[in-house]
């Protein structure tokens, strides 16, 4: 008859398969390299997936560290201003006791002549 084929066709169950004789079926063993090749994109994905929830996690711990340093910095900035005020510098010197005292005068420029 036309578009038999002449050999015998062979059933590829549940039996071959848990027996593991699937394997060695032609037509199984020639899809071998396109599914290695879906395996191998497969582990890519993964791969990729966990990089970037990685990368996401870091970012967020980085932004968490960004916003502390900046708050720590808008204290300590506030804090060197009050601290460099002219009373407060005046202040600290009379409690070291260290016998300075504020100008009376306002300072002059002092003009050297060369001869």
């Amino acid at each position: 008859m036309a578009g038999e084929s002449t050999g015998k066709k062979k059933k590829t169950g549940m039996k071959s398969f848990i027996g593991g004789t699937i394997l060695t079926d032609e037509r199984i063993s020639r899809q071998f390299p396109f599914v290695v090749m879906l395996a191998m994109f497969g582990l890519a994905l993964i791969m990729n997936r966990n990089w970037s929830e990685k990368t996401i996690r870091q970012i967020g711990d980085m932004q968490k560290e960004l916003e502390a340093l900046r708050s720590e910095h808008a204290t300590i900035s506030a804090r060197l201003m009050d601290a460099s005020r002219p009373s407060e510098v005046a202040k600290k010197v009379n409690e070291a006791g260290i016998g300075l005292k504020e100008p009376v005068k306002p300072p002059r420029k002092l003009v050297v002549e060369d001869n």
